[in-house]
């Protein structure tokens, strides 16, 4: 059983869990289904969110959700939401969408009521989609609930389906040169779940990007080092910086606010994904 935060998970729920789960693993699509996402240039696409809860320090419970939209291709912030939640869903291995989706899903519904027009056309989330134990992570489970195209962005390698760290996988990060530069990552059955990303020409650690909903593998990785003014993609960036303020001003810590943005540059050019190791994705 799963340890929760005043006692256990029960066998019912969890198994509740697993149903839902595979309920909604059934509706993930993997493919494009926008004009704009099968554009080199994304032509048409004018607004990119990012989704993030933060913690408090030292706390398991209080947290902060934050939903932001920015512009694009500026990168702008038009549209930002922060709240205090109480995550009372224990922390299960597999299951963490279960604890963080459904603020995360108020942020996005709330926007839908209030402002339609500024809806994202795609959400960046900061986890994984199909790289995941089930196949359905985070970025699978929002987007399916919320419908909107979904990429997982995760900055750590999630090691499943015989995926490791190992010193083949750091072998193959040294090699990546360029922002822009990738390699699949190639799972034990076969299946390419995701792929290493350098976001960012100075960045010396990849992204693990893998498909959320609605959009394919080649294009979430375009749209990740689209948008990266340094490692991380600023909207998920962004997200964390608006959730980590909005906790700092709820419980009256004393200081200056975390600087929102630094002096960088944008990616000189987006990857059109038809050379060299993202061509054997097509």
């Amino acid at each position: 059983m799963a340890q929760e935060a005043d006692g256990w998970l029960s066998e019912e729920t969890l198994s509740l869990w697993k149903r839902e789960q595979a309920r909604l693993k059934a509706r993930v699509v993997d493919r494009d289904t926008e004009a704009w996402q099968r554009d080199p240039a994304f032509s048409g696409l004018r607004r990119v969110g990012g989704v993030d809860v933060s913690f408090v320090k030292g706390d398991s419970v209080r947290a902060c959700a934050s939903l932001v939209v920015l512009s694009y291709p500026e990168l702008e912030v038009v549209y930002e939401e922060s709240r205090m939640v109480s995550l009372t869903a224990p922390y299960v291995s597999g299951f963490l969408a279960f604890r963080e989706v459904p603020f995360l899903l108020e942020l996005v519904q709330q926007l839908r009521e209030k402002e339609p027009d500024l809806m994202p056309q795609v959400l960046l989330v900061d986890g994984n989609g199909v790289l995941h134990h089930q196949g359905f992570g985070m970025a699978c489970h929002l987007g399916v609930l919320t419908d909107l195209p979904c990429v997982g962005v995760a900055k750590k390698l999630l090691q499943v389906d015989g995926l490791e760290n190992d010193a083949l996988h750091k072998e193959k990060i040294r090699l990546l040169q360029a922002g822009g530069d990738s390699f699949p990552l190639l799972g034990g059955s076969g299946t390419v779940l995701g792929m290493a990303l350098k976001s960012h020409d100075r960045s010396t650690r990849p992204l693990y990007v893998s498909v959320g909903h609605k959009m394919s593998l080649e294009a979430a990785v375009r749209l990740t080092c689209c948008c990266c003014k340094f490692r991380i993609p600023e909207p998920v960036r962004q997200a964390d910086f608006c959730s980590r303020e909005h906790i700092r001003k709820a419980l009256g810590h004393p200081g200056p606010p975390t600087p929102r943005s630094l002096k960088a540059q944008r990616p000189k050019a987006c990857p059109r994904g038809d050379s060299g190791e993202s061509a054997a994705l097509s």
